[in-house]
């Protein structure tokens, strides 16, 4: 599969997003930790995409994902393996790696508090403004 220079593909799937917890750091004011489940079905992929100023964490719960950040190589990550990204990271390849069985993945953001409670789930994801009609987690 050739994938170092694949451009995203709008005929694919989105994966589901849903909240699991948010909570405010109280030893960090101003700062929340948010967690995210986002469930890939098969052959789902999410559009270029950056998360402002968070500090991101991902944990691959089930299944195989396909990543690359900035200009690193793209990586394959089975369940178990995680990654950080770090604030302003452009995440331009985050695709379920097979197209018949789902994966699962845990994103976990450090983040203003503001942003998330006058923006919802929506505000941890900026999509690459070329795709700015996809509604990722609607």
């Amino acid at each position: 599969m050739a994938t170092e220079n694949a451009k995203y593909d709008r005929s694919r799937p989105l994966p589901e997003l849903s909240l699991v917890f948010r909570y405010r750091l109280l030893n960090s004011p101003g700062k929340s930790i948010v967690g995210v489940v986002i469930n890939f079905g098969p052959n789902a992929s999410t559009p270029p995409h950056r998360h402002g100023s968070a500090s991101v964490t991902g944990y691959v719960l089930e299944g195989t994902l396909l990543n690359k950040m900035n200009d690193e190589p793209t990586q394959v990550i089975a369940a178990g393996g995680s990654w950080y990204e770090a604030p302003g990271c452009h995440h331009k390849i985050s695709d379920n790696h097979s197209a018949t069985e789902p994966a699962k993945l845990l994103a976990t953001f450090i983040i203003d508090t503001a942003v998330v409670e006058e923006g919802g789930l929506a505000a941890l994801v900026q999509v690459d403004e070329e795709y700015r009609d996809v509604q990722l987690g609607a």
